[in-house]
């Protein structure tokens, strides 16, 4: 388990400046996911890893209703009680007051409690920083309650506060990266069963680099629900025709081209990006387990090519670092990563070709985009865990 000793000494001392108490301290991680994406709302399968980026939280119980939270990345304190629990403008409270809000929805004995927090998760990176921020919360409050609530349970807590207050209606891949991340492992998770399987990621003489456009998206804008209804509307086509098809995941291209596509050419493509990313994601696995990092690279240059130009969740930034790279012999592949719309890019890159790559790719982002690349090199690690 990589811990970040300065974040966990951080997020200590100020609960301790705050509150009166002696805290358990939880950290959670963030997430990449090597390829798979948009394909969980979809039932499909994704290739998620826990990294060494987290968010940590020191929490103690009280023995009233009084929730106190202190955030130390924007240095706000904020105080409610279980009896009022509703979204608010501070967005950073929701993801803690909504995993609260569905504890005691699901009749879990919880009482009020102190709560800091901080990370080194970059908030709109496309990291997952709200997940890990759930699943934080969701594994101290489990924790420090003794509610008994298993990995897989405060994982749909997790999802089901983000749907209900931020009001983004996210499939269950960044909450169960988070919580059953395995170091040098990704996940093979089948979002309709949700059962999964570890791969190795053998990535002798490769690093994950991910550049970070610092552009800052949103899910909770609405491009993020409207793919998902439109998703929605092209299954509906298709089960007028073909009933035992509940979600993109059991539909196949000659479904698309006969049902969908007379019908809208935008809900299409859309549909098309999605069953064909099924495809990538299953032979990519198969390429993960021969060791074949290449071939998996290729398709993560074609993912990027479907989110970009048929699901239309890229933006400029994006895919000039993609195209930047693209014929670079020491990078085996990249594309966008997470929602879209910003955030990074994730890219399989050569060891001792990262310093000099950064440092080119930098000035030339700088030049033509006007803004700064921050590069971070991210380990693959193990999931949620007690720190203290």
């Amino acid at each position: 388990m990589a811990v970040n000793p300065q974040m966990r000494e951080k997020v200590l001392l100020d609960f301790e400046k705050h509150f009166n108490d002696q805290p358990v301290i939880v950290r959670s991680p963030g997430r990449v996911n090597i390829i798979g994406e948009h394909t969980d709302y979809n039932n499909g399968f994704v290739l998620p890893a826990a990294i060494d980026k987290a968010i940590y939280l020191a929490v103690s119980p009280r023995n009233d209703e009084t929730i106190q939270l202190y955030s130390g990345e924007f240095d706000e304190t904020f105080e409610t009680s279980l009896s009022e629990l509703k979204p608010n403008d501070k967005s950073w409270t929701n993801y803690i007051l909504g995993v609260a809000d569905q504890l005691k929805k699901n009749d879990y004995k919880i009482r009020g409690f102190n709560l800091a927090i901080d990370g080194d998760v970059p908030i709109g990176s496309g990291l997952s920083s709200s997940a890990a921020v759930e699943c934080a919360t969701a594994f101290a409050l489990n924790e420090i309650f003794k509610l008994g609530i298993d990995r897989k349970n405060l994982a749909f807590i997790g999802q089901k506060a983000e749907h209900a207050f931020a009001g983004v209606r996210v499939g269950i891949m960044d909450q169960f990266a988070s919580l059953f991340g395995k170091k040098d492992h990704v996940i093979k998770l089948d979002c309709r069963s949700l059962e999964y399987e570890y791969v190795p990621l053998k990535l002798e003489g490769y690093k994950i680099l991910l550049l970070n456009t610092n552009v800052k998206h949103s899910l909770g804008s609405t491009e993020y629900n409207t793919r998902r209804a439109q998703c929605e509307q092209g299954v509906a086509w298709i089960k007028e025709h073909q009933v035992e098809v509940e979600s993109l995941r059991d539909a196949t291209m000659d479904m698309l081209h006969k049902y969908v596509e007379p019908k809208d050419a935008l809900i299409y493509r859309r549909c098309k990006y999605v069953v064909e990313e099924k495809e990538r994601l299953l032979t990519g696995c198969e390429d993960l387990k021969k060791g074949d990092l290449k071939s998996l690279g290729k398709k993560m240059f074609q993912t990027h090519d479907g989110l970009s130009k048929e699901y239309e969740v890229s933006c400029e930034e994006l895919d000039f670092l993609v195209d930047a790279v693209r014929n670079n012999q020491d990078v085996v592949g990249a594309r966008m990563m997470g929602g879209g719309f910003g955030g990074c890019t994730i890219n399989i890159v050569r060891e001792e070709s990262i310093e000099p790559l950064v440092k080119e790719l930098g000035q030339r982002y700088q030049k033509e985009m006007g803004k700064e690349l921050t590069a971070y090199i991210a380990q693959v690690e193990d999931g949620t865990s007690l720190v203290s």
